[in-house]
């Protein structure tokens, strides 16, 4: 079952285990590609490092997908897209206290919740990025 599989507003955990996996496999894959472009001094500046991404991408899905599925439930409003927005207006909060900086969370939660409310948008008008040409 996956993530678009499960109701809006439901199964909060299983929701956010799903995003959260999804968050860790692409920290590992954005740190694969940073270690590779940024050679790292040592083997444990490079694991610690890689460690580092993954870990904060792996928490910017659990923050994501915990804050839409309580957002849909505190606003009785599942299938909202807002609830997408708050989500991941969350999840550039959560960046920008990790890095300290003010400006670059409220870049971030702006960015994010935009990104996010349009995907729950596409999602529910059936938009494709790829496949055939409609006739």
């Amino acid at each position: 079952m996956g993530y678009w599989d499960i109701p809006e507003g439901t199964a909060c955990v299983q929701k956010t285990w799903i995003i959260t996996k999804l968050g860790t496999a692409l920290g590992m894959v954005g740190s694969a590609y940073h270690l590779v472009a940024v050679q790292p001094e040592s083997a444990m500046a490079g694991l610690q490092r890689a460690t580092n991404i993954t870990v904060t991408m792996a928490t910017m899905g659990a923050v994501f997908g915990m804050a839409t599925c309580l957002s849909a439930q505190a606003r009785d409003a599942p299938d909202d897209p807002f609830n997408y927005f708050i989500g991941g207006c969350a999840s550039g909060i959560f960046i920008g206290a990790r890095t300290h900086s003010a400006k670059t969370g409220t870049s971030a939660c702006l960015g994010l919740g935009v990104l996010a409310f349009y995907t729950k948008v596409g999602k529910m008008e059936g938009w494709k990025l790829t496949g055939p040409p409609i006739r």
